[in-house]
């Protein structure tokens, strides 16, 4: 198993995604440390890991709350050390309205969320890391063109949320690599099924997004999950400052 004996604490354990990476996480023999607003959907994902034979444990933590993810970051590493961090909390949003017609509150939730998130989560994982001289911080995001002038996506801040992620990772990856711990980002341009059935226009999006491919067809849940195992693993143990990419082809370097 790839994670065998590795502490990993998934803030937004709870989620299409960060469920999918806390299943794939737990298959690979990490003990899952499963982070977030919502208990209930956070023990859903802890007793399917469970069932699997893996093993989890779920935290209520507000992952916004300084000195909530400081406390459950030191009670983690107090257990066990802290191996891998990943934050894939949900941003606010609000898309289909173009900048100049948006509200400035609008645009910066986004991008405050992910700014704020992304520095405290890896802050007190890193904290825990350095003594040890490994370690590896994953982030969701990525830099891309899903803004650019022939799409009209009207995407308000997220995309700039996006680059603020990029901007911290690549820092961290700088600041930390003499320290032995990696900074990676999983890089998506859109999983379709993260958008609930029955929501309203879901088709057209996941048209949208398949369009944008070079392979015809989206990444899914479980591509995720495996290529965050990957990037958490020793396989990958020579990537960092790097960006993996799973978008199928619709993110172009």
């Amino acid at each position: 198993m790839l994670l065998e004996n590795r502490n990993a604490i998934i803030y937004g354990g709870g989620g299409s995604i960060g469920g999918a990476v806390a299943r794939a996480f737990g298959r690979e023999g990490a003990q899952v440390h499963l982070a977030g607003r919502t208990p209930e959907s956070l023990e859903r994902v802890a007793e399917d890991i469970r069932a699997a034979g893996g093993a989890a444990e779920t935290a209520e933590v507000d992952a916004l709350d300084e000195q909530a993810v400081d406390r459950h970051a030191d009670a983690v590493a107090q257990a066990g050390g802290i191996d891998i961090s990943f934050n894939l909390i949900t941003h606010p949003h609000t898309h289909g309205t173009p900048l100049a017609e948006m509200a400035v509150d609008d645009f910066m939730a986004p991008v405050e969320t992910a700014a704020r998130t992304t520095f405290l989560t890896a802050r007190a994982a890193a904290r825990h890391m350095i003594p040890r001289g490994s370690g590896v911080i994953l982030a969701f995001g990525g830099p891309g063109d899903r803004s650019g002038p022939t799409r009209n996506y009207f995407l308000g801040g997220t995309q700039v949320a996006f680059d603020a992620i990029e901007t911290i990772r690549r820092q961290l990856a700088v600041e930390l690599g003499r320290d032995g711990i990696r900074v990676v980002t999983l890089a998506s341009g859109g999983v379709p099924e993260t958008l609930p059935e029955g929501f309203d226009g879901r088709d057209e999006i996941v048209e949208m997004i398949e369009a944008d491919t070079l392979l015809g067809r989206a990444a899914t849940l479980e591509d995720v999950g495996n290529a965050a195992v990957f990037a958490a693993s020793d396989w990958a143990r020579s990537v960092t400052g790097a960006i993996v990419n799973v978008s199928c082809g619709a993110l172009v370097d």
